[in-house]
């Protein structure tokens, strides 16, 4: 199995504008993979402009925001770099699309890693982010995943989330909840 880092992925269209987006991307070699679905906006821009800014923060808030509508965090320039990264991150990687495989539902976009640079030290892992984490990448699947599945999942994440959370954690995991609770009642009105 190929190694998964969940960030931010910042990516902008010919226009400039900027969007922000939760993924984790895959190791290859010496390069890494970008994978968005299709449709998506990550997937547009990178077609129109083919560079990315990976962050890498330990604000699970930022996932969990940019999956529930919130995509409205400080952002910094890269120096020589067109996409800014996260003002708040551990660290960015500049990354530059050098190939990409076309796939129905996921295409690859390759990238070559231009710069990485470290802002401030990781101070340790948390339970509680790694449950906001898996939490939001199901959030992110409720069209794909039974509903029986999601909530057994949740169930076991907030046990972690419980016993570990600080106040980030415990509002990202609220928006989650939010955001699944809301989905579940429009299949509900729906039926």
């Amino acid at each position: 199995m190929p190694m998964i880092r969940e960030c931010i992925v910042t990516t902008i269209d010919l226009a400039g504008a900027i969007h922000l987006a939760p993924l984790g991307i895959i190791e290859d070699d010496q390069r890494w993979i970008i994978a968005p679905f299709h449709p998506s906006r990550t997937l547009d821009n990178l077609r129109a402009v083919p560079f990315a800014t990976a962050s890498f923060t330990d604000d699970v808030r930022i996932f969990a925001g940019c999956l529930t509508g919130r995509r409205d965090w400080p952002l910094a320039p890269c120096e020589g770099w067109p996409v800014p990264r996260l003002a708040d991150c551990l660290a960015h990687m500049a990354l530059r699309v050098a190939e990409v495989a076309e796939d129905a539902q996921r295409p690859r976009f390759a990238c070559d890693v231009l710069a990485h640079v470290a802002h401030r030290p990781f101070a340790g892992f948390n339970r509680a982010q790694s449950a906001v984490i898996e939490a939001a990448i199901l959030a992110s699947r409720l069209h794909m995943l039974p509903r029986e599945r999601i909530e057994a999942e949740m169930a076991i994440h907030r046990s972690a989330l419980l016993k570990t959370a600080g106040p980030r954690e415990l509002e990202a995991w609220r928006w989650l909840g939010e955001k699944i609770a809301s989905h579940w009642a429009a299949d509900a009105a729906k039926a």
